[in-house]
């Protein structure tokens, strides 16, 4: 039986019981109380029992809860170490990418430094070239004029005199090349 159940009967025994005037004294049923008062005891220790596996299983949730809590910390440390330790690896990943970046920024500039270089190089040796042929057939170009003019005034006596072979051309030879050099250039 529950204990409050029976504390209840005890009252309503007290209760009904019979008051003597001008005391504070109740007449009870003396069986009925002894009855009540045997099965408290009985019921007592049940009670307490009761009472004591409600501590025990409070202090097991307890220690329950304190395991869990623990180890909800233990995890949440772990994380944020792992986070903390994910997030170096970033800023140093990223400070290496930017490292990286930078020195490939700085090599290609200075290949296109090299390579404007190398153009302008192989450009002025070829302008030396260009100015060293164009050198030779200027000078080309004069020495055959001046052997022309050299032979104008012979042949310009072989005209005049009659020759034994006629010619079908009347062109001079010095206008013969110069209708030859304009051909080709």
């Amino acid at each position: 039986m529950d204990i409050q159940h029976l504390v209840d009967r005890l009252e309503e025994l007290l209760t009904a019981g019979r008051h003597v005037p001008f005391t504070t004294t109740t007449l009870i049923d003396e069986q009925r109380a002894l009855e009540i008062i045997d099965q408290m005891r009985i019921s007592i220790p049940e009670e307490i029992e009761k009472a004591k596996r409600v501590l025990r299983e409070r202090d097991r949730v307890i220690a329950q809860a304190n395991e869990e809590a623990a180890r909800i910390r233990e995890l949440a440390r772990e994380k944020s170490e792992t986070l903390i330790q994910r997030d170096s690896i970033t800023q140093a990943a990223q400070a290496r990418a930017a490292s990286i970046i930078e020195q490939s920024r700085r090599e290609a500039d200075q290949i296109r430094q090299d390579a404007d270089q190398y153009v302008m190089d192989v450009l002025s040796d070829l302008e030396d070239a260009l100015n060293r042929t164009l050198g030779v057939v200027r000078n080309g170009i004069s020495h055959v004029q001046a052997e022309a003019n050299a032979r104008a005034p012979q042949q310009a006596q072989q005209h005049a005199a009659p020759s034994d072979i006629d010619t079908p051309s009347t062109l001079s030879e010095p206008a013969e090349i110069e209708r030859i050099s304009t051909r080709r250039g």
